[in-house]
């Protein structure tokens, strides 16, 4: 079955673990399907889900529990974007090759920290990572642009625009390095009438899509031509999201009325999202157990959050709370947004 790579909102999935440290797979089948059911789209094995401190066999038994998931529960439509990073090249293209082999249908890769210095002198071998591994994927493969975990590493517009002339196999970016003008760059040039006849796809369903890394700056970046966001709110608030993508979508967003509720509902979100930022990975896995009753342990190292201070940073800060309050009023009303397709 083919599924489509889609724009919207993507929700990084986080994985949950028992009191051993062992995957928790029935609460992610679970948090699967609920952000799903919203209209949200679902990242498996990304920064949020722990992916570097999985094993290659947990990380494809979690995109096997999230396609079948899905399957179940008559979402067999929605297709799995999955996190292939690993130290080497090697490996990732072993990893590609197993994610694709247990449903995922598009791979997101990030390019390893641990020799960021000698990569960072060399874009040429930041480029060949890209293309070697792109091409050995049997599926479509996004990049992803994330410095701030990967030793300062952080693409240019010209960088990636190389890339995605010379990988047809590339299916866009993620930029989690916040540069609206990188961005606009990227856009400009993937998004022209040339590029798309010059450079075409290896697979024409899988568009190169430029994705932000945050939704805190979404509504500005829909005005140069962004495709998405993927960005950890939707793990609490997804209808909230779903209605911010509905704003952006609609051909008369800039009528003055609309424009002003878009803005008004861009800014409840982005302090959310500010918050949630601020509290990371344990502070959201405190919030999802408060939530849903999920476990709150991340994998070790990574420290887990006490109660108090989840309660202090998150559970009770004001953003949070309003934006819970605004998610219960679009459940009561029913809301749901069905044309992201």
């Amino acid at each position: 079955m083919v599924r489509a790579l889609r724009k919207g909102i993507y929700v990084p999935l986080p994985t949950f673990f028992d009191e051993n440290e062992d995957l928790d797979l029935k609460s992610f089948a679970s948090h699967v399907v609920y952000t799903a059911k919203a209209g949200i789209l679902p990242v498996v094995c990304g920064s949020m889900g722990e992916a570097v401190h999985l094993s290659l066999d947990e990380r494809v038994e979690l995109v096997k529990t999230a396609r079948k998931a899905l399957d179940d529960n008559e979402m067999k439509d929605v297709p799995i974007l999955a996190g292939i990073g690993a130290a080497s090249t090697r490996e990732t293209k072993v990893l590609a090759t197993r994610i694709a082999e247990a449903g995922a249908d598009h791979a997101i890769l990030i390019t390893g920290g641990y020799y960021a210095g000698a990569l960072i002198k060399k874009p040429e071998a930041i480029k060949k990572f890209f293309v070697d591994v792109s091409e050995a994927s049997p599926i479509p493969v996004m990049l992803y642009n994330f410095p701030g975990v990967t030793g300062g590493i952080d693409m240019t517009s010209d960088l990636v625009e190389d890339i995605a002339k010379s990988a047809p196999n590339t299916c866009g970016i993620k930029l989690t390095c916040g540069a609206v003008g990188k961005l606009t760059r990227i856009v400009a040039t993937v998004n022209s009438k040339d590029f798309a006849e010059t450079y075409p796809r290896k697979d024409p369903s899988a568009p190169f899509l430029v994705i932000d890394g945050f939704i805190d700056f979404f509504l500005p970046s829909m005005a140069p031509g962004a495709s998405g966001t993927i960005t950890g709110v939707p793990n609490f608030a997804p209808l909230t999201c779903m209605k911010l993508w509905e704003y952006c979508t609609r051909s008369d967003l800039h009528a003055p009325e609309v424009m002003r509720e878009a803005q008004d509902l861009q800014a409840l979100i982005s302090r959310a999202d500010w918050a949630a930022s601020n509290a990371n990975i344990p502070g959201m896995k405190r919030l999802l157990q408060n939530l849903f009753g999920y476990g709150h342990l991340p994998r070790g190292p990574l420290p887990e959050m006490s109660v108090d201070e989840a309660e202090k940073l998150l559970i009770n800060h004001s953003a949070i709370l309003t934006i819970l309050e605004t998610e219960r009023k679009l459940q009561r009303e029913g809301y749901k947004f069905t044309s992201n397709k």
